[in-house]
């Protein structure tokens, strides 16, 4: 099972990035599958996730500006986030099932 993150860099604040997370070996369709970040100094938190039905579930600092969708055809998760703050700063990491992908750095600011 490989989980392989992309679509980070540096934004300022107020901008937007896609994180996708492509993966392989595994049966991504039936498969639920999330998105954390951790920052430096700081411990892995949740940030949202997405049922193999589609139904997508956020952290209360994440919602409002952060989408999660996923793209069964290209065994893709994908993780839109807009309206950036500098605490969004962090590496973002997507799993599924027991599995993490290498992680993406987001860094926002001016």
């Amino acid at each position: 099972v490989q989980l392989q993150a992309s679509g980070g860099g540096l934004v300022q604040p107020g901008g937007s990035l896609r994180l996708s997370c492509v993966a392989s070996g595994m049966l991504f369709s039936i498969t639920g599958m999330g998105w954390y970040r951790q920052a430096p100094g700081k411990e892995r938190e949740w940030v949202g996730g997405i049922a193999s039905d589609g139904i997508t579930y956020y952290a209360d600092s994440v919602k409002g500006r952060f989408t999660i969708s996923r793209d069964s055809a290209k065994n893709t998760v994908y993780l839109q986030m807009n309206s950036l703050k500098p605490e969004d700063t962090a590496v973002y990491y997507c799993a599924g099932g027991t599995y993490w992908g290498q992680g993406t750095q987001v860094t926002v600011s001016s």
